[in-house]
């Protein structure tokens, strides 16, 4: 009996020790390296009269709100005091659809109309926190094709030219397990303008917001 009260009583003592221990170890360090897949929420806008034009189209027939999908990965190399740096690359895909109705009386037929984004560009990022969760700030310089065009009508060159995109924006991820994190996202895609073609002007200067959320993996 005696023997099994001293076995117990060593048992919580080193349980209790491995616990202290266990607050007592510095947080790990991020990284060293995630990857990340959202679902996304484009926010296309539908009131740009330019953007219209640069497709022969009415404000009507621009979709707005879409859905969509990315992936990024990133590593991370160097500690500066409370930053991380990390480098990395994201790949995202919007898409929206809108199917217009026609008012009793008009007579403009609308069109129904399929709006798709594609973006791929490096990332810098800004971390700060620990591995058990971090938020970051990050940017990078790509490209993107925008295409916006009636169903059943073949993409148009507006709709292949690959446009210059600086991204920027910022998130968190919040690793409830070892290697799998909650996580967010929100970025803005500022596209550069496209070129006039047959007689239609080119697409206007566009910002364009994506919120993400999703998981990530380390």
């Amino acid at each position: 009996m005696k023997q099994f009260a001293g076995a117990t009583l060593s048992l919580v003592m080193c349980l209790t020790f491995c616990s202290r221990a266990r607050a007592q170890e510095p947080p790990p360090r991020l990284g060293p390296f995630v990857v990340d897949f959202h679902g996304t929420f484009p926010t296309f806008p539908n009131d740009v009269v330019p953007l219209a034009n640069s497709r022969g189209l009415s404000l009507a027939e621009l979709p707005g709100l879409g859905i969509g999908v990315d992936m990024g990965a990133h590593v991370y190399l160097l500690k500066w005091r409370a930053v991380t740096f990390g480098l990395g690359g994201e790949v995202t895909f919007g898409r929206a659809h809108s199917t217009p109705s026609t008012a009793a009386g008009q007579t403009t037929v609308l069109l129904p109309v399929t709006e798709r984004f594609l973006s791929a560009a490096p990332q810098l990022s800004f971390n700060f926190g620990t591995g058990h969760g971090w938020s970051y700030l990050s940017g990078g310089i790509g490209k993107s094709v925008w295409s916006i065009h009636p169903d059943g009508e073949e993409p148009g060159e507006a709709d292949l030219e690959p446009l210059k995109t600086i991204n920027y924006g910022g998130g968190a991820r919040w690793f409830a397990k070892q290697h799998l994190a909650f996580s967010f996202d929100i970025r803005f895609y500022a596209i550069d303008p496209g070129t006039p073609r047959f007689g239609f002007p080119g697409s206007p200067r566009t910002t364009l917001m994506i919120i993400g959320a999703g998981i990530s993996v380390k």
